[in-house]
């Protein structure tokens, strides 16, 4: 399946997958607002044999195919703070 990554201006590590490049029609208005212009990373071919770094490649495809896009939001990061000894 063909798939073409586009990165967010706007937030760090916040990703767009879509099944047509440069196609955001499939994209409501008010993500891309937020996303802001899409800017672009790659082009893959998806199969659920190839693994992706971050998201389940098969849940990124079924969204592909369902509503034509798959939204990759950042990773959590959970800051541990040192209280001493």
């Amino acid at each position: 399946m063909p798939c073409w990554i586009y990165r967010s201006p706007r937030k760090d590590e916040m990703y767009l997958y879509v099944s047509r490049e440069d196609d955001f029609s499939c994209v409501p208005e008010a993500l891309l607002d937020r996303f802001g212009a899409p800017l672009r990373v790659m082009e893959i071919t998806l199969s659920d044999k190839r693994k992706l770094a971050r998201e389940d490649v098969v849940a990124v495809m079924d969204n592909l195919r369902a509503q034509g896009f798959h939204l990759q939001m950042p990773p959590k990061i959970e800051v541990t703070l040192y209280a001493g000894d």
